[in-house]
Order: structure tokens, then sequence, then C-alpha cells
């Protein structure tokens, strides 16, 4: 059973997405938080699975509590699900540690797939919807201090212990592309790239894809197209 927490400052909101969860016999919603300081101690107190988190709310926003939440290392995993072409602050959510980004008018089937995708230790975000966020959200990435040429990432602590062919799929993984499509165009076993995926994750520190391809953005593996 999948347990899930509500925080979003929309009481109809709340409503909505409790009927929906609880209408599926694999989750249940074990508490609803109004905005940040609620959602950190609720998580504190229930410990759940996965925090249905909205960005904008009052007080404590959802961006501070996502980090304190993951601070905290416990086992609870964030899903950012807020407005896509109003909310600029969806990429810091996904930095502060989220594991996924949705946005609230989402069809109902993408968001129970994307609370049981998080709540495995997958990301929602990646691989299907990574091209989708960076296409909307890369001008906010800080701009390279580095000219152009050089080998900035080589340089980067996190990404050091990874083989040529580990960094070169997570370049690509940065690029949006599905684990079956870095198969066939690398000509590889998908079970290989797993292997690859799940060791780029160790090496380099990220919680989950999401994290790895901000990674990339960050150390300038990957460069906005």
């Amino acid at each position: 059973m999948t347990t899930v927490l509500i925080a979003d400052d929309q009481p109809m909101q709340r409503f909505g997405f409790r009927m929906l969860l609880e209408s599926q016999d694999d989750m249940t919603v074990v508490d609803e938080a109004a905005n940040g300081t609620e959602a950190v101690r609720l998580t504190d107190r229930h410990r759940p699975d996965v925090v249905l988190m909205d960005i904008r709310m009052p007080g404590l926003d959802g961006i501070e509590a996502t980090r304190r939440i993951v601070a905290t290392g416990a086992r609870t995993r964030v899903l950012i699900v807020t407005t896509f072409d109003q909310d600029a602050y969806a990429y810091d959510g996904l930095r502060a540690g989220a594991s996924g980004f949705l946005v609230k008018d989402a069809q109902p089937e993408e968001l129970l797939a994307g609370i049981r995708a998080v709540a495995s230790g997958d990301a929602v975000v990646a691989p299907s919807l990574t091209r989708r966020l960076l296409d909307a959200y890369i001008h906010y990435l800080p701009p390279s201090s580095e000219p152009p040429g050089q080998p900035e990432p080589k340089q980067d602590p996190r990404l050091s212990s990874l083989t040529d062919r580990e960094r070169e799929i997570l370049t690509v993984i940065a690029q949006g592309w599905t684990n079956t499509e870095i198969a066939t165009r690398l000509h590889l076993a998908e079970s290989t790239v797993k292997t690859h995926v799940t060791r780029i994750l160790s090496k380099t520190g990220s919680r989950d894809r999401v994290q790895a391809v901000i990674l990339a953005y960050d150390t300038g593996l990957t460069k906005p197209a």
C-alpha cells in the first residue's frame, strides 16, 4: 500500500486528489497539509511514501518544505504537482530534492502512474517528460562561467568516477532519451542500459534519474540547445 500526504493550500484541490487516490486499491491518503510547515510536520509524523507537493503555499513554500523533508534522510519522496505554464519554480523544487514534477491538469492516470513511479524509487520527470521540462526551464539555469570548449564536466568530482560509456549515457539521459532509445541507438541490451543507469546514480550520489539530469546540466556535461 502506497501512503500519500497531500500538501496544497486549496481545499478543493486536496479534496480532488484525495478522491482520486482513495479510489485506488493500492493507495491511501494519510493526511493533508495546507502549507509547507504543516507538510514538514505531518511528513515527520506519518512518514508517507510520497508527498504530493504544491509549490505556491502561504508561509513556508513547497520548495523549502521539499528541501527540509529530503534533508531528514527519510524514505519519503516528494512529487511536485503545480501549474506548469505559470510556476517558474518547478526546477528549483527538483534541485531541492523532489523526485518528480507533474502539472495539475495532468490526466488522472498520469498522476497515479507518477505516484507509483516515485514510490518505487523511479522518477516522473525522466525519461518521458525530461525534455519537456528542460525545454521550458533551461533558461533558469545559471550560465556557465567557463569559456566554450573548456572540459568543465571532467573537472567536476561528481563525474570523475564515471566511465566514458557512463558519461555518454548520462549525457543522453539529460537529452530525454528513454532506456529503450539508448539501447537502440547505442546498440546495447536494455538490461545493460539499466545497469549503467544504476551505476551512474550510485557514483554521482543522485537520488534518482531527475537528480542525475540536473547534475548533467549543472556541471556542463550537457549544454542547452
